[in-house]
């Protein structure tokens, strides 16, 4: 019995080592190739804070959401979908100024697919006395497609790049042996935009019509990143 596990394990570590060496030992050529791209981000979410602070405690919470959701509606957005309540454990929470005064406050968030109407909200937001805005992140909602399509560049550039350096020695590439590849998305949570700048109420009574101007947030940037090996012929 011993005899024939000792065979076994001899069998198995000649397989292994077989298959290492037909690795090792045959000719290739390794390359690695990066290809990166800048995509405008079209999902970009705002925290919007509604509390009685801001009118202090003129108006309350559930008349200041109901006055956001008209204004937002009138901008074309399609609050039932694109609104969500962030605490929906507690609906909304209390904060105790003094001994006798409470003041109630709800948090959202609202997506909006462009710099264009994310700086109509926040005009229209401060017309009534909503001014707690804030940029959340951005995405780019066709990022994978993206990646895969660097993904499809990177490998042609790989195997360009081989066949750039076996040329001079008279040499051919044949097929790849080994592929490893790293994807990336950068600044996806940036949270910086030109041109748009969350203002105090004040800001209107100097300026009572404002039309934000046609920006665009920064831009994402997706990238790939490959290692090739090709067997040399």
């Amino acid at each position: 019995m011993k005899k024939i596990f000792l065979i076994f394990l001899v069998l198995l570590f000649t397989k292994s080592f077989s298959q290492n060496k037909n690795f090792i030992d045959q000719a290739y050529i390794e390359t690695s190739a990066k290809v990166d791209t800048l995509v405008i981000p079209d999902r970009i979410f705002l925290n919007i804070s509604i509390t009685e602070k801001d009118t202090k405690g003129k108006i309350s919470v559930e008349e200041l959401e109901t006055k956001m959701d008209e204004k937002l509606k009138s901008l074309g957005i399609t609050t039932e979908k694109q609104l969500t309540l962030n605490d929906l454990s507690s609906n909304y929470k209390k904060y105790f100024l003094k001994q006798q005064d409470i003041l109630k406050n709800k948090n959202y968030t609202l997506l909006v697919y462009n710099a264009k109407i994310a700086g109509k909200v926040i005009i229209a937001l401060e017309e009534i006395e909503i001014s707690n805005v804030v940029l959340e992140k951005t995405e780019y909602s066709k990022a994978e497609e993206m990646i895969l399509l660097l993904k499809g560049k990177a490998i042609l550039k790989a195997k360009n790049q081989a066949i750039a350096m076996t040329k001079p020695l008279n040499q051919k590439i044949g097929n790849a042996i080994y592929i490893s590849d790293f994807s990336n998305i950068v600044n996806m949570l940036s949270g910086r935009v030109a041109g748009i700048q969350i203002r105090g109420a004040k800001s209107l009574q100097e300026k009572e019509k404002y039309e934000p101007v046609n920006i665009e947030f920064e831009k994402i940037k997706i990238e790939t990143e490959l290692k090739a090996t090709f067997k040399l012929e």
